[in-house]
């Protein structure tokens, strides 16, 4: 037998176990999801870091109390009310004028005078108490107030989050829910 002919079987049982090899060294971990980043690059190049992929266990929201105060006005009806301005002035010069024309026509002479005199002043007497002093009358009005609502909300501030890496269980808080597998950066260093 050609010792070549040994050779190709020998090349390939070795090709598939150094890819079995390859792969369990690995792990049995899936590639990551689409669209994540790509991890960081090692700085200076002695960073004995990789990434992997650890299951949550458990994911509890963390809430917090936000209390907003919205500006508002307080609005109600009210009963107001009113008086017209008054005209008295305007019925006692009215009144002095016609007890003035009232008076001539009944005097004559020097009683003529004393006539006009008295009529003015009788006149502008009746039309003070004649004229109105103004009308009294209420109304509904609407009167506003400033005021204020305060209102209070519950909101999601972050999420602790169990997992479990290599049969190890950590927590931590995130500010996102990372569904049921959570990338971690492992870093191995000596111990002092």
């Amino acid at each position: 037998m050609n010792k070549n002919m040994l050779l190709i079987p020998l090349l390939v049982l070795v090709s598939v176990s150094a890819v079995v090899a390859a792969q369990t060294s690995y792990g049995n971990y899936p590639p990551p999801p689409q669209g994540a980043a790509p991890p960081p690059p090692s700085a200076g190049g002695g960073d004995n870091a990789h990434y992997a992929w650890a299951d949550v266990l458990r994911v509890d929201p963390v809430y917090s109390v936000v209390q907003t105060t919205t500006p508002t006005q307080q609005c109600y009806d009210q009963q107001v009310t009113q008086q017209t301005p008054s005209n008295k002035g305007i019925g006692t010069v009215l009144g002095a004028v016609v007890g003035g024309v009232l008076g001539s026509t009944i005097g004559h002479g020097r009683g003529n005078t004393a006539a006009i005199v008295g009529g003015a002043v009788a006149g502008g007497a009746v039309g003070n108490s004649v004229s109105s002093g103004g009308q009294t009358y209420t109304s509904d009005q609407t009167v506003c107030q400033p005021d204020s609502q305060v209102t209070q909300q519950r909101q999601i501030i972050g999420y602790d989050v169990e997992y479990r890496y290599h049969g190890d269980v950590y927590m931590s808080r995130l500010s996102y829910d990372p569904g049921e597998r959570l990338r971690v950066r492992v870093n191995v260093a000596p111990a002092d």
